[in-house]
């Protein structure tokens, strides 16, 4: 058992340490030389952490009546982590730190990412942990609940989530309401992510197509299958997609039934495109997306859904796309961002003398001996880049849906 003089002398070390006084109760020593006391027990099976306080402000005598407390929550059937979250004075549980996580950080983040954010918290995290005090999760908890997400093939929403918790964290230690990130040693029982600038990609026209039909097929809302369909015609990142406001559109007349001039774009503003951050408030360095007929034609039928809202496709999440892909049956083959390496695969292979317009049109950078006036699309011929590029959009078009 621990004396009151062990408590006191107890210093920091390199890595974080615990001082057992018995029944589970013992000191926790970080390396910053924060002491908290903390209690091990188990509840269906399962070994929990509460933590009591923070020495010197609960003393050993303090730290062992409050384990005594939790021992006979136990035999009682109650679980003593519920009681403490409703005892504190300050609300530390997961889901109110995370809200004020996001709240703190909202104003630099877009629209669509803060809602990606939150919603992915409320369907995925805070079920599993969001009632529990940040002091009293452990790694099990995070693990558990990630592999849940794993369980339904999706591998990066599971890394994504991982990030996030640990964010929360970082938030909750800087403002002294946790002492460390239990997700981080999670990171190492996570399912291997794809290899780094690979994404799962078909790269045959006939699975391109069928992939379409597939979706189609596979039913949902129909807003999700017509952005999974713009996203194949134009080849964009999905979180350009994602982002799309109508005000963006450009050679479209949507009064009556008239379609406005023959070259309709889409102008993408450098500030939602993948540039340095030097780039992202100069207009020249804008994406200009042709817009095919296939294109048009389902900007046309979306318009005609009265979505009030300014971004095209509405509120569409992060995984929406991806999840109608994993019911129609391509999991583990084809991915939205998959578009991109669909595009350049098939359109390389058919028109190999196209390679500098295919990767115009994928906003590529220059490499090694491509036209370096890739880099600064703003800077040189743009008209006669766009007619090539409209062209080869076109043609893309009419490979995925062909004339019947």
């Amino acid at each position: 058992m621990l004396t009151n003089a062990a408590v006191r002398s107890a210093r920091p070390k390199p890595c974080a340490y615990k001082l057992s006084d018995g029944e589970g109760l013992h000191l926790y020593v970080a390396p910053t030389g924060l002491k908290s006391w903390r209690v091990r027990f188990r509840v269906a099976g399962r070994e929990q952490l509460l933590t009591v306080g923070q020495f010197p402000d609960v003393d050993l005598t303090a730290a062992r009546e409050a384990a005594a407390a939790a021992r006979d929550a136990l035999r009682a059937g109650r679980d003593p982590r519920e009681e403490r979250a409703a005892r504190v004075e300050v609300d530390r549980t997961f889901e109110t730190v995370a809200r004020g996580w996001h709240a703190h950080w909202r104003s630099s983040w877009t629209d669509v990412h803060a809602g990606d954010v939150i919603t992915s918290l409320e369907r995925d995290v805070f079920p599993a942990i969001g009632a529990i005090d940040v002091d009293d999760i452990g790694a099990g908890d995070i693990r558990d609940l990630l592999r849940a997400v794993e369980a339904r093939g999706a591998i990066e929403t599971a890394k994504r989530l991982r990030q996030r918790i640990s964010k929360v964290f970082g938030y909750a230690i800087a403002n002294e309401l946790a002492e460390v990130d239990p997700s981080v040693a999670v990171r190492h029982a996570l399912s291997a992510a794809p290899i780094a600038g690979e994404q799962l990609a078909l790269i045959t026209l006939d699975d391109a197509r069928e992939l379409l039909l597939a979706s189609t097929a596979a039913g949902g809302p129909a807003i999700i299958d017509l952005a999974s369909r713009f996203l194949a015609l134009t080849a964009v990142r999905q979180g350009t997609l994602r982002g799309m406001r109508w005000d963006e559109v450009e050679g479209l007349d949507w009064t009556g039934d008239a379609i406005g001039p023959a070259a309709p774009v889409w102008r993408v503003p450098a500030a939602r495109m993948k540039l340095a951050k030097a780039k992202k408030g100069d207009a020249r360095f804008d994406h200009l997306v042709p817009l095919s007929r296939q294109a048009v034609e389902i900007l046309r039928i979306v318009r005609a859904f009265g979505i009030d809202a300014d971004l095209v496709f509405g509120q569409l999440s992060e995984s929406a796309i991806g999840g109608l892909y994993r019911k129609a049956g391509f999991a583990g083959r084809h991915v939205p961002h998959g578009w991109r390496a669909t595009f350049s695969t098939i359109l390389n292979e058919k028109m190999p003398a196209e390679r500098v317009t295919i990767d115009r049109a994928l906003a590529h950078a220059g490499k090694g001996n491509v036209d370096v006036n890739i880099k600064v699309e703003g800077a040189y011929n743009r008209s006669k880049q766009i007619r090539a590029r409209r062209r080869l959009m076109q043609i893309w078009a009419d490979l995925l849906f062909p004339a019947a």
